[in-house]
Parts: structure tokens; C-alpha cells; sequence
């Protein structure tokens, strides 16, 4: 997993009021966290904040971020983009640095890669990502860049995945391209 970004903090006022947006959220959502206490979330989160800090990057990006799993070996929470729509401010990237720096013309501003390190997250892989569309129905108009496997990614490709026609869908294309409808979903564990 990538490193939360070293020296990154919110204000008290950003702080309490990224709680109270991420509370609201885990109330109205219950069916995506059965048997997890906000209490125990709150607790955690309060002893974690460069952890806040990304939250707060995902929240600010359209990433809507919710809790989904408690992974108990290792008494983490694990946070999910449970967005509607792919997060509007992390659309029109490409995949990944490799493919930002071998565009030749009309490169996007960032990389789907390089814009969740930057935000101290990780991509969603294709199997978290079908455990998400679990949960509701996502990118059912736009599309979301998926953790791509190395031997996908040696050959020039990347992975995609969105909801059409009520099933869940995973396709390719070159790790070049960008969409406006194509961004991608993140993970946290705190």
C-alpha cells in the first residue's frame, strides 16, 4: 500500500467538519458496514490524521468515501469512493506516469496513478472493485480506471470497469487514453 503523505494535516475546522460529513454518510449507508459502530471509526480516525488528510482529499475530489469492511486481523477500516458516478475531479486521466510521459500530444494534467499516490490512496483493484457494485449501482454512466494487473500493463493496456445494463462490466484499452467519463475510485485503510 502506498504511504500516507508525510506532513499532511487538516485544520480543526476541516477536521470536525469532515467527521460530520463522513458520520452523516456511514448513517445513511448502513447497509454497506453491518455490525460497525461509528464510535470505534470515529476513535480511529481521530489517532490517524494524515489518514483524515486523505479522506479529506477523496471527499474533495467527489469520492463520497464510506466504510465498507473492517479488516479485523490488522483492526483496520476499509474505505471505498462509493460515489454515484466515477469522482468528477479525478476524471480525464490516464492510467499511470508511464503512460502521462509516452503521450505524445494532448496528455491530461495527471495520471490515475499518479493523482492517488499523490492523494495517499490506493487504485481498486477489479475484485474490490466488483465488491463495491455489491453494494449499489456505480458508474452506471461513467467508467472508473482499475488496479491493472503487471502483466496487462507490460503489454500497453489497462483495465476499466462500470455498471451497464444492470451488470457489472471490466474491459481494456491502451493506458494512454482519457475520457471525460472515466476516472477512477480509491481505497483507504485506516
Amino acid at each position: 500500500m502506498t504511504p500516507p503523505p508525510s506532513g499532511k494535516f487538516l485544520s480543526v475546522e476541516q477536521h470536525r467538519e469532515l467527521l460530520s460529513i463522513l458520520r452523516t454518510r456511514f448513517e445513511s449507508y448502513p447497509n454497506r458496514h453491518e455490525g460497525i459502530q461509528w464510535n470505534t471509526i470515529q476513535e480511529k480516525l481521530e489517532s490517524s490524521p494524515e489518514k483524515l488528510w486523505s479522506l479529506n482529499q477523496m471527499e474533495s475530489t467527489g469520492g463520497e468515501p464510506d466504510v465498507v469492511a473492517c479488516d479485523a486481523d490488522r483492526d483496520h477500516f476499509i474505505f471505498y469512493d462509493c460515489s454515484a458516478e466515477s469522482p468528477k475531479g479525478r476524471r480525464s486521466l490516464c492510467y499511470d506516469n508511464k503512460a502521462l510521459e509516452e503521450r505524445k500530444e494532448f496528455k491530461p494534467g495527471d495520471s490515475a496513478e499518479g493523482m492517488a499516490v499523490s492523494m495517499g490512496i490506493e487504485i481498486l483493484t477489479e475484485t474490490q472493485y466488483r465488491e463495491l457494485q455489491k453494494l449499489g449501482k456505480f458508474d452506471t454512466k461513467t467508467s472508473s480506471w482499475l488496479r491493472t494487473p503487471e502483466e496487462i500493463r507490460d503489454l500497453g493496456g489497462a483495465i476499466f470497469g462500470d455498471r451497464r445494463y444492470d451488470h457489472v462490466f471490466v474491459y481494456h484499452n491502451g493506458a494512454q487514453s482519457y475520457y471525460s467519463g472515466r476516472g477512477f475510485r480509491g481505497y483507504l485503510s485506516v
